[in-house]
Formats: C-alpha cells, structure tokens, sequence
C-alpha cells in the first residue's frame, strides 16, 4: 500500500541530486519537506486516476464525518472509499488483514485493549473528537429516580466497561476498589448502596435494552443512531476532559502515509468542528 501511489512522480534531476549529496539527517529532512509537498500540492499525478483510500466506519457520526471530507480529499488526487459497519471487532480485524487501510470508530484505549488481545500491529493516525459516554433510561428521568435493585446495562468490552463503571463512580452511585484502575469490571464494585444489577452487553445492542432496563450507559454513537442527543437525553455524561478521544486507526508504519496523512489533517479543521458543534448539539466535543 504504501508509496504505491508515488509511482510516476517526477523529481527534477537538480532535486534528486540534492538528496543524493546530504547527509543522513539532511536526506531525511529533505524527504520529509516533499512529502509536505506532495500532500499540500495534491500529490502526485497518477495519469489523471485517483488513488484510493479505504476507510472503515461506524455511521455517525465517524461516517458522516469522512462523506463531510470527502471531496476534500478527491481535490488532493485521494478517492475516500467508506466502508459502513455497525459493530467494533470487524473494522479491527479487516485493517489487520489488509482489507481496510485505515479504520473510524474507536478510542485509543480500546484499540490498544484490542491490538493485545489479539495480537495486531495497529496504532493511531490522530485524533478527532470525543463521544461522551452517557447513561439513558426511557422510564426516569435524573439518576437519583432509579429504584434501588433496578438493572442497568453497560458495555462488554473491557475498556468501556470500566470507563461506564468510573462514570458512575464519579456520579456516586458506586464505588470501585481504587486497585483496578482502568481495567476496573462490575467484580470491582466494593460499594453498592442501591443494589444496582449491571448487566454487560454489546455496545451496538445497549439502546435494544433500554426497554426493559432501568438504564443504560451507550457511547455517544450508538445514542445518537438511537435517536437520542447525548448533551439532551442523558441523565450523566462524560465530561469534555475524558481521555477517550476517537481516531483515525492505521496498521503501524502506516501513519505516515500520504493518504492517511492527508485524511487525518482534513479532519481536523474548523469545517469539521463547526459541523461536529452545529450538527450534533455538543454531543460531540472536537479533540484537536
């Protein structure tokens, strides 16, 4: 993938051979300044073809987002391709296998949770925006109204799991054994006055629960498919100084890459962030 779309780019013979005759670091820093070039410039012609760039996403607001930038990036010679998916394993693992080149869904903790379990050579391109975490309920209004021994269901994957569980520690309703940290799971409550029953589901099936649950906590995206506006329906939501921000994941190495690079800056601009304020309601809080 990478460098393939160089192919055909001309560099004067003058350029070439100032390369050739730096030093090391020199060589480097001249390297560099080209590729800044290039992406600034709308790369290189490729005989009037575009060069794809394959991108997962889950829909809003990730995809939303990457059709918003979309003909940014054709003006740059890049042909977006987004791949719409609804759950957060497959992007992961058609990005490791080559079948996406970069992926948009996911907080940095949950991709490093997954890389290890896994064992997948995948790191962070840039970050984009937070999707607060929120607890919602069809039947109460604030989180004081839930009757003690009520069910409150929050996601299953372990990082999110215990972001939920620190969320509703802050708020008070429990506490954690201050040991487990960030890897904290329901077996680390040590205080529950209200007797609540936690139930550990899918994230993209939380909303579904909703209906027979008193409550439950939903990544922003998921709320905002369910209809909901997460800085208007929830009863507690994550503040904007959470560490959980979304990014453009790529497999290692692949950071650097043009397209990629070119993507990530596209999406960290003010078009993006007054779309994310004016669009959402604040439910999103830009990152960048």
């Amino acid at each position: 993938m990478k460098g393939s779309w160089m192919k055909g780019t001309k560099v004067s013979g003058k350029a070439a051979a100032a390369v050739k005759r730096a030093p090391s670091l020199g060589r480097t820093l001249i390297a560099l300044a080209f590729l800044a070039l290039l992406v600034a410039s709308g790369f290189a012609q490729t005989g009037g073809k575009l060069v794809t760039l394959k991108v997962g996403a889950t829909p809003i607001p990730h995809g939303d987002l990457l059709q918003l930038v979309k003909p940014d990036l054709e003006a740059q010679g890049i042909k977006l391709e987004i791949v719409e998916l609804t759950d957060y394993v497959t992007p992961n693992i058609l990005l490791a296998e080559k079948q996406l080149d970069a992926n948009f869904f996911q907080h940095l903790p949950y991709l490093n949770d997954f890389c290890a379990d896994r064992k997948l050579q995948l790191e962070s391109a840039g970050q984009v925006f937070v999707a607060p975490l929120g607890l919602y309920s069809r039947k109460y209004k604030k989180l004081e109204d839930i009757p003690a021994g009520s069910v409150i269901t929050l996601p299953n994957d372990p990082t999110n799991e215990a972001r939920a569980l620190i969320l509703l520690e802050n708020k008070g309703l429990i506490k954690l054994n201050p040991k487990a940290g960030l890897k904290a799971t329901i077996r680390d409550i040590v205080e529950n006055p209200k007797r609540i029953v936690f139930r550990e589901i899918e994230a993209p099936q939380l909303p579904r629960t909703l209906d027979d649950a008193a409550a439950a906590i939903i990544n922003g995206t998921w709320a905002m498919q369910s209809g909901f506006i997460p800085a208007r329906d929830s009863l507690i939501l994550e503040g904007a100084e959470s560490p959980y921000a979304n990014i453009v994941a790529v497999r290692k190495g692949d950071a650097n890459d043009p397209r990629v690079v070119a993507l990530v800056k596209a999406l960290q601009t003010q078009k993006v962030k007054d779309y994310l304020i004016s669009k959402y309601n604040g439910s999103f809080v830009p990152a960048f």
